[in-house]
């Protein structure tokens, strides 16, 4: 209908049109949908589902929503107020060239940054390779026997490095040493994690590292200085004193040098930030975890494997999942159940474009450059603090650092203060002639620069001819066959093609939020603005990013009613971790640092229990009654066995189990009453925002996941943010960086390696909420918990409804943003199991919702806001059709054991093959719904054998001859 020609201006401004392209229901789909439920109204049914108690009595305050355009031109100028300077910082950070295929065909393609975390293996496929990939450019370098699929950042990887190494080694005892060169933030992250543990860190020149009885030693290869030193000696004194040799090594510089294994080394960690991901003021960025051989069943992180699928294909998959540390709980080692899988693409697809030559030719060249600086610099007269060097050099400064450092910022370019004394140049495959002659000109003093004329026959780098890399390195086809970029583009094209995401279709998993991650969100974080900034630059050159923090926290408070957020936390599990911190470290505060029990339901995300172990914690479970709700009963007993020594109570609200918990601040005022402080776990935040807030009704910590609620896409498996917000009297307890000078309180001290953690994907949730504003939020809130009940609702008469609340009148019982489908007395009727279920879903062409979490035998489906009715309904007729297929099961029309269930996902191969033996007709394995006949999604394997793949365990590149064998 023609809108009249008298309407309001602010009608055809339309400010708000986001909001209509976010939220996937049209006016008319959602009274179609609430007439299926029974309820009256879309705030009817709010209103019945969650309870009076705790609903907001005020909106948001947030500024009014603005349109994508509008929106983009706000960041742009916040961007603008960050400085771009040439930086030659180091310190871990460095320059690089993102090749234009990559940056366009994965960093910016939805295909990759919408996928999710790869749980079920046969529509993961493409991105799994991409992991193997990564993996075995990680060994090839490295020389370990087995890498993990990334992790967070390097002082990240090195804290786990360090609790790794107390876990696997023989040593009793309890010093960590750290050579006085490892990156400082790295020295930072592990202090925080040690101190709860019980762990003592000494730091001192790393020569001095076998004369200490520690359980594990930790150098940087090459030191934060550029020192080049060999590594065998450390190692030979290390384990002759009982300990582990742990290496920091710079993946880049492993072209051109001995492999820390070659060396003696145990574990090796680092960065693979230089292989084509911008800095991005401090991430995301992927970096490795490596170890020998008998480690590898301790490794945390993801390990991605080789097994083969039901026809004897080769097929990828998680492997050693027990080591999956949200499943493990209370028993776990780690709370990591992120990685940074869309940046471990990205390096390793760097890799396979450059290949093994192509990467020798990038370090030469930054090799050799490093080579010329340095002699430039002695005929100026310069003294340098080390001869071996890779990309680093020390200058002494004769007492002139600061005044050095100001004159470069002046003339565009980042220097590091080394000391009082020195100051660091650290050079990158950015790094031009130009570049060069200008730091000659600061330390010329008025005499003639140095010509290239004397360079040019090459000059030899200043890596140790005896620690000269011999051993070869990325041999596989991968590495040496996709060099052009038409080959580049079919490779990273056929991956993809492999793969279910967002782009396809609705990815239904409860608990994980996989929403729409709008383009216009999207498009910021290749700006060079936030790309190209260097997260320890100077305060004044990350303006934009002080801008972006401020404003963002500000409006994360008013959504979820806290008094002081700290974005610093790169995953939910750190943002968990530092919340549970600042609590205990507020107990201590009030002298009471005896506080060590920690409540957690056993409905809890199982994080939870790994956080708590992690921080000195003390995990006792709290009983959940028969509706999925904390069993109050069971709490009161609990808080009064324990009330001398409670520290906490973790819950997650609306509970894993999807309902709003009416009882939840009787809950919170119990737990207080006893001294304990309460934990909300804000995974499930997508169902809360502008409906209810944990700060105010009795929450004294979340943490937010970003990557959920708030749009920052979940990259196959990460990045992730998890922001960790706090009441008034804990916001002295937030992570500190005392490596970008902010004072450290309480005792709490930096979580992740930069001071704003994956800073470069902040942007994302700036716009989603500019765009959005109180309004629309609210709306994106009550349309979730709509959708999820409509779901409930067409389902119920088919499946039963697991802890659905029972609310009269609403069909499905009435459920929060996800419902439970229990499957259990199916498995009982017809030999079906909930893993059947969901891979039947996959010739539909469904991801399956999460499968047996939080309750075995289970399917949780969480729809998101973001779906339209038609994609529902499309989901609803998949789950309506396989109920059908499960009852020809039950009814004996189909065999138990060989049905379209039990042999799912069917390949094209395996249906185009001569020979058919099952009992059903091909068109019934491939096409149960006529749609499908219109853009058939085909797995590329069937079913994948886990037992196999654990009893086989290859986690890098393998000749497909070796597997077979």
């Amino acid at each position: 209908m023609l809108m009249s020609a008298h309407a309001p201006l602010d009608a055809l401004e339309n400010n708000a049109e986001f909001v209509a392209r976010h939220i996937g229901p049209a006016p008319e789909d959602e009274a179609a949908m609430l007439s299926v439920i029974g309820a009256a109204s879309r705030r009817a049914l709010i209103e019945t589902l969650v309870p009076a108690s705790i609903a907001r009595s005020a909106p948001m305050q947030l500024p009014a929503p603005l349109t994508e355009a509008q929106a983009l031109a706000e960041l742009k100028a916040i961007a603008g107020k960050n400085q771009c300077l040439k930086s030659f910082i180091g310190q871990g950070y460095h320059g690089t060239l993102t090749p234009g295929v990559i940056l366009r065909n994965i960093l910016e393609n939805p295909a990759w940054y919408t996928a999710y975390t790869p749980y079920q293996a046969e529509i993961s496929q493409g991105r799994m390779e991409a992991l193997v990939n990564f993996q075995t450019l990680v060994t090839d370098l490295t020389g370990m026997a087995v890498a993990n699929a990334s992790m967070l950042d390097e002082a990240t990887s090195a804290a786990e490095a360090m609790t790794l190494a107390a876990r696997v080694g023989k040593s009793k005892s309890e010093t960590f040493f750290v050579a006085d060169d490892v990156l400082p933030q790295s020295l930072e992250v592990i202090r925080t994690r040690a101190k709860p543990l019980g762990i003592t860190v000494v730091v001192g020149p790393a020569e001095q590292a076998g004369q200490q009885e520690c359980f594990a030693a930790l150098v940087q290869y090459p030191g934060v200085t550029g020192r080049v030193r060999a590594l065998q000696p450390l190692a030979d004194a290390v384990h002759a004193k009982g300990g582990l040799l742990i290496v920091a090594a710079d993946l880049l510089a492993l072209t051109l040098m001995q492999a820390p294994a070659e060396q003696g080394a145990d574990i090796a960690l680092g960065n693979t930030q230089r292989f084509g991901m911008p800095m991005g003021a401090g991430g995301p960025h992927a970096a490795y975890l490596a170890c020998k051989d008998e480690f590898k069943r301790s490794l945390p992180g993801r390990l991605v494997g080789v097994s083969v699928d039901a026809h004897g294909a080769p097929a990828y998959r998680l492997a050693l999942q027990t080591r999956e540390q949200h499943i493990r709980r209370e028993k776990a080692t780690s709370n990591i159940c992120t990685a940074q899988v869309l940046p471990a693409v990205v390096a390793s697809m760097y890799a396979v474009y450059h290949g093994p030559d192509g990467l020798k030719r990038i370090a030469r060249r930054v090799a050799s450059y490093t080579a010329i600086l340095a002699a430039g610099l002695k005929q100026l007269g310069a003294t340098l603090a080390h001869e071996e060097a890779f990309d680093t050099l020390e200058v002494k400064s004769a007492g002139q650092t600061e005044a050095i450092l100001a004159t470069a910022r002046a003339a565009g370019m980042n220097l590091r203060k080394a000391s009082d004394a020195s100051v660091g140049i650290t050079l990158d495959e950015t790094t031009t002639r130009a570049d060069l002659l200008a730091i000659w000109a600061l330390f010329a003093h008025g005499n003639s620069l140095p010509t290239f004329d004397q360079f040019e026959a090459g000059v030899a780098p200043l890596v140790p001819a005896a620690l000269a890399r011999s051993s070869a390195f990325l041999t596989h086809p991968v590495f040496n066959a996709h060099h052009s970029e038409t080959e580049m583009l079919r490779y990273i094209r056929k991956l993809s093609d492999k793969d279910l995401a967002l782009d396809r279709s609705m990815i239904p998993l409860g608990s994980c939020t996989m929403k729409l991650n709008a383009t216009s969100e999207m498009i910021p974080i290749t700006w060079p603005e936030f790309a190209n900034i260097h997260p320890f630059a100077p305060a004044d050159q990350l303006a934009g990013y002080a801008l972006l923090n401020e404003q963002l926290c500000a409006w994360l408070a008013q959504a979820t009613g806290y008094a002081g957020i700290s974005l610093q936390p790169n995953a939910g599990s750190q943002g968990e971790y530092a919340g549970l911190l600042a609590i205990q470290a507020w107990h201590a505060s009030r002298g009471e640092a005896h506080r060590r029990i920690c409540l957690i339901p056993e409905s809890a995300h199982g994080t939870n229990p790994a956080s708590a172990m992690m921080v000195g914690m003390q995990v006792v479970v709290v009983k959940c009654d028969a509706n999925g709700s904390v069993d109050l009963a069971d709490l009161k007993a609990k808080c009064e066995k324990h009330a001398a020594d409670l520290a906490a109570i973790m819950i997650t609200y609306p509970s894993t189990y999807g309902v709003f918990e009416p009882q939840v601040k009787a809950l919170c005022e119990m737990v207080h009453s006893f001294g304990g402080r309460v934990y909300v776990d804000g995974a499930n935040m997508n169902a809360m925002v502008g409906v209810a807030a944990p700060g105010q009704f009795g929450g004294d910590v979340s943490h937010l996941n970003l990557h959920k609620t708030f749009c920052i896409p979940h990259g196959g498996g990460g990045p992730g943010v998890g922001p960790v917000c706090v009441v008034e009297d804990l916001v002295p307890f937030l992570p500190g960086h005392g490596t970008a000078g902010q004072q450290r309180l309480g005792g709490v001290g930096a979580v992740s390696a930069a001071p704003l953690g994956n800073a470069a994907v902040l942007p994302i949730s700036w716009m989603y909420v500019r765009m959005m504003g109180a309004e629309g939020l609210q709306a994106a809130t009550e349309t979730a918990i709509l959708s999820a009940n409509y779901v409930a609702a067409r389902l119920s008469g088919h499946y039963d409804i697991h802890f659905s609340g029972s609310k009269d009148g609403i069909k499905g019982g009435g459920v929060a943003h996800e419902c439970i489908l229990d499957l259990r007395p199916l498995k009982d009727s017809s030999g079906i199991s909930a893993e059947d279920v969901a891979k039947r879903l996959i010739d539909y062409g469904f991801h399956a919702p999460t499968l047996s979490f939080p309750v075995a035998g289970t399917l949780m489906v969480e729809p998101t806001e973001s779906e339209p009715k038609a994609e529902l309904d499309r989901f609803c007729d998949a789950m309506i059709a396989i109920r059908e297929e499960i009852r020809q099961v039950e009814a004996g029309t189909l065999p138990r054991e060989d049905n379209p269930l039990k042999n799912a996902p069917h390949t094209a191969e395996q249906l185009v093959k001569t020979e058919w033996t099952h009992g059903y007709s091909r068109e019934a394995a491939a096409y149960p719904l006529a749609s499908l006949r219109q853009g058939k999604y085909w797995s590329p394997v069937g079913r994948v054998d886990n037992v196999w793949g654990d009893r086989n365990l290859f986690c890098s590149c393998i000749p497909v001859s070796e597997l077979e064998a």
